[in-house]
C-alpha cells in the first residue's frame, strides 16, 4: 500500500473549491475554473482526488463523484507524478470501483478506462486482471461494471490490449471469454460480450481472428437476440467485419444481405442505422462491387424508404415555421474554420484539380468538401449538422446511394426510376421530399450516374423547379439542394432554347428561395445559389443586375447565421463573373450594403473574417472600380494584421494565455491579395503610408509560427510581385532569407501550402527582377539547391510539384546560365511535373525557361528527350514565341544528328511521333 497522505490544509482548500463548483453563477464558474487549472501544477493533486473519491464517504456522493470526474480528465498527470502518488491513486480507484454507490461506482469506472489508457494495460497489469476476474463473480451487477469499462476500454484503445504481457497475451485469454459469454443470459452481459469482440476486428488482433470461424457463429446465433442493443453490435461486427476482412463474410453473403436488409427495417432506429452502415462501407470499396452488384435489386428500393423524415426528425426541425424576422440563437451559430489562399494548377481531363471547392452545405448534413491537404474542414465525427438533428438513418441511406451513384451509374437507375417516380408523385409530402433527396444523391459523380439522368432531366428539372412552390419549408429547401446538384447540367450552353426552359428558371427559382421567409430555405437556396454560380461563371454576367438586387435585398433580411452563408454567395459570384463585376451600375448596388456591414462590425468580431473573404473575391473583381473604398479597407487590413501580430508576441511571452485566433490575420493578408490584384501600383500611396509598414508586417508574418499565416502571406509576396514589384523590391532580401528556408521537400501536411505558395511566388519575383539581374543572382543556387530536391523527392505532394517546377524553368528563364547546368538532374522530372498542366501563361514562361535552358545546355536534355517530347506535344495552344522555340530546338534536335534522332523518335509512342511530325515536321 502507498505511504502517500494527504496534508488537511491542501485537502481542505481542494474540498472546498468543489464545492463552490456546484455554484452555477458565471462568474464564480470562470473562478473556479482558473482556480482547478492552478491546482494540476500541485505535484499530488490526482492523490487528492483520489483520496476524496474513495477515502471521504462523509461528503456528499456528489461532492465525490466530481472528484472522480476531475480525476478522470487530468489522468495524464500520472506519468509525471511520484511512485508513492502513482500507486496510491491505481489502488484507491480500483477500492472505489467496489463502493457500495452506483454513482462513485461509475466514476472509478471512468477513471479506471482513463487511467488503463494513459497508463497502458503492460504497465497495469493487476487492473486488467480484476476486470476480466470480476466477469466471473455471481453479483450481475458487478459482472456488468466490469464489462462496461471493458467495453470502453476494447473501443478506446484495442490496440493497447493487442499485447504481450510477461509472456502471455491477455488477449488469448480474454477473447474466448468474450465469446462465451455472448450467450449469457443478461442481453447487458451479451451486448458488452459482442461489442468488445467487434472493436479488435479493425486492428488485424490475431488473438481474434484465430477463432473467426467462433466469433461469426456467435454473430449469426445473436443475429436474432430479443435485445436490440445486442442486434445493434452484431450489425456493427458484421460491418467490421465487412471492411476488414470481407472474404470471410463472402461465402454466407446472400445470408448476411438478408439479415442486413432485414435489419436495415428494424423498428429500432439503431439497429437500422448500424445495418445501413453495411451498405455504405459495402458500396465504398470498389473491389466488392461484383459481389454488390446482384443485390442491387433489394438494396436500393430499401435505402430509399429509408430516406424518409422520422418523426424525432420533424419535431425537432419546427419546418414549417415563417421564421425570417426572428433573430438566431447564438447556438444555432457553429464555428467556421478558415484556410489561407493556396496556389495550384488546373488539370487535363486525366488529372484531379488541385484546389477543393468551397464547403457547402449538404442535405444530409456534412459540408460537401472532399480535400486531401486542408484538414480544417469538418470531418464526419464533427460536421455541421444543418439539416437534422445527427447523423442518422435518413443520412446514412442517403450517404449509402450517393456512393452506389458513383459506382454502379445506370444500373442504380434502372433498378430505382420506378420507386423514385412513385415517391416524387406522391401526395404524402414526406415521400415526395425523400424522393428528391435521393434525387439530389444520385447526382454524384457527375460524369458516371448524371450521365444516365440526363434523358430525364428535361421532364426532373421543371419538376423541381416547380417544387420550389410547394407549401412545405422541407421540401423546398431540398429541391434547392438538388437544384444546386444538377448545376452543371443545367448551366450548361447548349443552346438558347436550353437556357431559356433549364438555366434561366432554375436561377430565377433559386434566387426566389433565397428571400423565401423561412430560413432553413433561405440557407439551402442561398448555397444552391452559389453552386450554380461556380458552374455557370460568366454566363451569368447578362443577369448580374436582377441576381445583385436579390442578394443585396437578402442583407436587410437575413439573420445571423444565414448572412454567412450570404457573404460566400457573394464572393463566389465575384469569382464567377470576374471584371464584369466592375460595372458602375453593378458597383453601386453592391457596395453600400457591404460597406455598411464593415462599419457595424468590430476589428475582433468572427463576423468580420467571412466578409473580409468575400471582400476579397470583390476587390479582384471589380479591380480599378473599387478604387473609392480602398482606403478605408487597406487601413483596416493593416491595423488587424499589426494588432494580430502583438496579441501574438504577448502569448509566446506568456503561454498561459490563449492562442489568438489565427483567422483574423489570415484573412486580412488574403484580402491585402486581393487588393493587390485588383488595384496594383495604385495602392502605391496606401502602401507607402502605412504605420507600420505594410512591408515589415508582411516580413514579420512569413516567420509566424501557423503554417496558414505564412501561406497567405507567401500569396500576398508572389501577388505584390505581379501587381506592384517596385514597392517590395526594396524588401526582398529580407523576404528572400525566410522563403528559402520553407522551401522543404517533404513538409508536414499541414505546411504543404504554405511551402506551395513560399515555391510559386519565388518564381513570380524572379520573373519582375528580369533576365540576368544582379541582386537576384545570389539567390539563385540557394533557390535551385532547394527546388530541384522538391521537385525529385517521390513523398513530396503533387502540387508542390508543380509549383517547383514551375520556378525552375521562370528562374532558368531568367538565369540560364546558372540553372542550365542542372538539366541532367531535373529534366524529365521537371516534365513529368508540368505535363498535365492546363495551358496557361505561368506554364508558358515556365516552358520558354525550360527550351532556353535547354539552348544553353542541349546534352542536358539527351536523356529525357521522350519526357520533353511528351510534354511539348501535350500544349493545346502554346504562345507563338514558345511554339517558335519549340520548333527551333526539335529541328536542331533532327539536324544535328538525323538518324540518332529518326531512332529515338521511332521508339517513341505512336501519338507522340503523330504529333510531332504533324506539328514541327520531325
Amino acid at each position: 500500500m502507498s505511504s502517500w497522505n494527504p496534508q488537511p490544509a491542501g485537502l481542505q482548500e481542494i474540498l472546498s473549491t468543489i464545492h463552490e463548483s456546484t455554484d452555477m453563477n458565471v462568474t464564480v464558474q470562470r473562478n473556479i475554473t482558473q482556480k482547478l487549472n492552478s491546482f494540476t501544477r500541485v505535484p499530488d493533486y490526482i492523490a487528492y482526488l483520489a483520496h476524496i473519491l474513495t477515502a471521504m464517504p462523509q461528503e456528499e456522493e456528489r461532492i465525490r463523484t466530481i472528484a472522480g470526474y476531475l480525476l478522470k480528465n487530468n489522468a495524464r498527470l500520472i506519468l509525471s507524478s511520484s511512485l508513492e502518488v502513482a500507486q496510491y491513486v491505481k489502488a484507491a480507484v480500483l477500492r472505489a470501483f467496489d463502493d457500495g454507490s452506483v454513482m462513485i461506482r461509475n466514476a472509478a469506472g471512468q477513471d479506471i478506462v482513463s487511467f488503463l489508457g494513459v497508463l497502458e494495460p503492460r504497465n497495469w497489469p493487476e487492473c486488467l486482471s480484476q476486470l476480466v476476474n470480476m466477469l466471473d463473480l455471481s453479483d450481475l451487477d458487478k459482472q456488468e461494471a466490469a464489462f462496461n469499462v471493458l467495453e470502453k476500454a476494447c473501443e478506446d484503445y484495442p490496440r493497447k490490449l493487442d499485447v504481450e504481457i510477461g509472456g502471455t497475451r491477455p488477449l488469448d485469454f480474454m477473447i474466448p471469454k468474450f465469446l462465451s459469454l455472448a450467450d449469457h443470459p443478461s442481453s447487458k452481459m451479451r451486448s458488452h460480450a459482442v461489442a468488445c469482440l467487434s472493436y479488435f476486428v479493425p486492428v488485424n488482433c490475431q488473438s481474434l481472428f484465430l477463432h473467426i470461424d467462433s466469433f461469426i457463429a456467435c454473430l449469426f446465433r445473436r443475429a436474432s437476440d430479443d435485445d436490440p442493443s445486442v442486434r445493434r453490435h452484431v450489425c456493427q461486427a458484421l460491418v467490421l467485419l465487412l471492411a476488414a476482412r470481407p472474404e470471410k463474410l463472402m461465402p454466407e453473403m446472400d445470408h448476411v444481405a438478408e439479415y442486413m436488409l432485414y435489419s436495415t427495417k428494424d423498428k429500432n432506429e439503431n439497429v437500422a442505422l448500424e445495418a445501413c452502415e453495411f451498405w455504405l462501407t459495402f458500396a465504398e470499396d470498389v473491389e466488392l462491387a461484383p459481389f454488390l452488384q446482384p443485390l442491387l435489386g433489394k438494396v436500393a428500393p430499401v435505402l430509399l424508404d429509408c430516406m424518409i423524415y422520422g418523426e424525432d426528425d420533424l419535431l425537432w426541425l419546427e419546418g414549417d415555421a415563417e421564421d425570417a424576422e426572428i433573430p438566431d440563437k447564438e447556438t444555432d451559430i457553429k464555428p467556421r474554420h478558415y484556410g489561407g489562399k493556396s496556389h495550384g494548377y488546373e488539370r487535363d481531363a486525366n488529372g484531379e484539380p488541385t484546389e477543393a471547392p468551397k464547403a457547402r452545405i449538404g442535405a444530409y448534413g456534412e459540408e460537401t468538401i472532399d480535400s486531401d491537404e486542408d484538414d480544417d474542414y469538418l470531418d464526419d465525427d464533427e460536421f455541421v449538422d444543418e439539416m437534422s438533428t445527427e447523423w442518422n438513418l435518413r443520412k446514412c441511406a442517403a450517404a449509402a446511394l450517393d456512393v452506389l451513384a458513383v459506382r454502379f451509374s445506370g444500373d442504380l437507375l434502372n433498378v430505382l426510376l420506378a420507386p423514385l417516380k412513385d415517391k416524387l408523385w406522391s401526395n404524402d409530402w414526406l415521400q415526395r421530399e425523400s424522393g428528391i433527396l435521393a434525387l439530389g444523391a444520385m447526382a454524384e459523380g457527375k460524369s458516371c450516374c448524371i450521365e444516365a439522368i440526363e434523358p430525364h432531366l428535361p421532364t426532373l428539372v421543371p419538376y423541381l423547379i416547380n417544387t420550389l412552390n410547394d407549401s412545405k419549408p422541407l421540401v423546398r429547401s431540398i429541391t434547392c439542394w438538388t437544384l444546386g446538384r444538377y448545376a452543371s447540367w443545367t448551366t450548361q450552353p447548349i443552346s438558347d432554347e436550353h437556357k431559356q426552359k433549364y438555366f434561366i428558371p432554375t436561377m430565377e427559382g433559386l434566387l426566389r428561395m433565397v428571400l423565401d421567409n423561412n430560413k432553413r430555405v433561405q440557407e439551402a437556396g442561398c448555397s444552391a445559389f452559389a453552386t450554380l454560380e461556380e458552374d455557370a461563371g460568366i454566363e451569368l454576367a447578362p443577369y448580374l443586375e436582377p441576381v445583385l438586387r436579390n442578394l443585396v435585398f437578402a442583407f436587410d433580411k437575413y439573420q445571423h447565421k444565414n448572412m454567412l452563408i450570404l457573404y460566400d454567395a457573394v464572393g463566389t459570384l465575384a469569382d464567377a463573373v470576374g471584371r464584369e463585376l466592375s460595372n458602375p451600375t453593378y458597383v453601386e448596388i453592391l457596395m453600400p450594403p457591404l460597406t455598411n456591414r464593415w462599419a457595424k462590425l468590430k476589428d475582433d468580431d468572427v463576423d468580420l473574417i467571412p466578409l473580409l473573404e468575400c471582400l476579397a473575391s470583390v476587390t479582384i473583381a471589380m479591380g480599378q472600380a473599387f478604387l473609392p473604398y480602398a482606403p478605408p479597407v487597406f487601413e483596416r487590413c493593416c491595423s488587424i494584421i499589426h494588432t494580430s501580430l502583438l496579441q501574438y508576441q504577448q502569448f509566446q511571452q506568456n503561454p498561459e494565455l490563449d492562442e489568438p485566433d489565427k483567422s483574423f490575420l489570415v484573412v486580412a493578408l488574403d484580402l491585402l491579395s486581393g487588393l493587390t490584384q485588383g488595384l496594383g501600383m495604385a495602392l502605391d500611396v496606401l502602401i507607402n503610408q502605412s504605420q507600420p509598414n505594410l512591408l515589415t508586417l508582411l516580413t514579420v508574418c512569413l516567420k509566424h509560427p501557423q503554417a496558414p499565416v505564412r501561406q497567405s502571406a507567401y500569396a500576398l509576396v508572389g501577388d505584390m510581385a505581379m501587381g506592384c514589384f517596385s514597392i517590395l523590391r526594396p524588401f526582398m532580401p529580407g523576404i528572400m532569407s525566410e522563403l528559402i528556408l520553407q522551401l522543404d521537400p517533404e513538409p508536414k501536411v499541414e505546411f504543404v501550402s504554405a511551402s506551395n505558395n513560399a515555391a510559386w511566388s519565388v518564381g513570380e519575383v524572379a520573373l519582375r527582377y528580369g533576365r540576368d539581374d544582379a541582386e537576384f543572382q545570389q539567390w539563385v543556387n540557394p533557390l535551385i539547391s532547394r527546388l530541384i530536391p522538391i521537385l525529385l523527392h517521390p513523398k513530396a505532394p503533387r502540387s508542390l510539384h508543380e509549383n517547383a517546377a514551375v520556378s525552375i524553368g521562370r528562374i532558368g528563364l531568367m538565369h540560364p546560365g546558372i540553372v542550365a547546368p542542372h538539366l541532367p538532374e531535373f529534366a524529365q522530372a521537371w516534365c513529368q511535373a508540368l505535363y498535365e498542366i492546363r495551358d496557361n501563361e505561368e506554364k508558358d514562361s515556365a516552358f520558354r525557361g525550360l527550351c532556353t535552358m535547354v539552348q544553353a545546355n542541349p546534352a542536358g536534355i539527351a536523356k529525357s528527350l521522350l519526357w520533353f517530347c511528351n510534354s511539348i506535344v501535350r500544349w493545346n495552344q502554346p504562345s507563338p514565341e514558345l511554339n517558335n522555340m519549340f520548333q527551333t530546338l526539335l529541328q536542331g534536335f533532327k539536324q544535328h544528328d538525323e538518324a540518332g534522332w529518326a531512332a529515338q523518335v521511332a521508339a517513341f509512342p505512336p501519338v507522340i511521333q503523330e504529333r510531332l511530325a504533324t506539328r514541327y515536321g520531325v
